[in-house]
């Protein structure tokens, strides 16, 4: 696993072993993923809620977003990231917690532009967390999700607006918007 651009391209990152600790986001997914959010990462201040390796916060530290939040609730994990984060020299704009990313997500004073969701498949976890990101995302904050091709996501979560699917393989990466908010 690897930094794909940017300040940070082509440095290798560590990450937990076994796959039922940590599922990496593929090259292909994490290049499509980048795709997406690619015009809106500059300057941006970011959450990587089930962080893992944080390969996915790091990234978009290494494509220009002004600082990274990072979320794992296992303590290796977080670990793991700070490590990698030191390895890539883009300590300085992050802050890696070891926290319950539902916990966080319900009582955030920060608020985000972008959202990176990637946590265990077919467990009902993005399902859950969506309602809560609504108030800790800034107006027009974009939320990516990857979740596994057969789960269902809903339209809308809070002020959370689905906006498209993208399937690749047996991965799906759907993306929402927060509205703003009419009074």
């Amino acid at each position: 696993m690897r930094v794909i651009t940017g300040t940070a391209r082509g440095r290798k990152l560590k990450t937990l072993e076994g796959g039922d600790v940590v599922r990496p986001t593929t090259d292909k997914v994490k290049e499509a993923m980048f795709s997406i959010v690619h015009f809106e990462l500059e300057n941006a201040v970011v959450l990587d809620a089930f962080a893992g390796s944080g390969q996915l916060g790091i990234e978009a530290l290494s494509r220009g977003a002004k600082q990274a939040y990072f979320l794992d609730e296992n303590r290796k994990a977080a670990d793991i990231v700070k490590e990698n984060l030191q390895t890539t020299g883009l300590f300085d704009r992050a802050v890696v917690l070891n926290a319950d990313a539902f916990s966080f997500a319900a009582t955030a004073k920060e608020k985000f532009d972008i959202v990176f969701l990637d946590p265990p498949y077919q467990k009902g976890l993005v399902q859950k967390i969506l309602p809560l990101l609504s108030d800790c995302c800034n107006a027009d904050a974009l939320v990516v999700c990857e979740t596994d091709f057969a789960e269902e996501l809903p339209e809308t979560a809070g002020a959370l607006c689905r906006l498209r699917e993208y399937k690749y393989s047996k991965t799906k990466l759907t993306t929402y918007r927060k509205q703003e908010e009419t009074v």
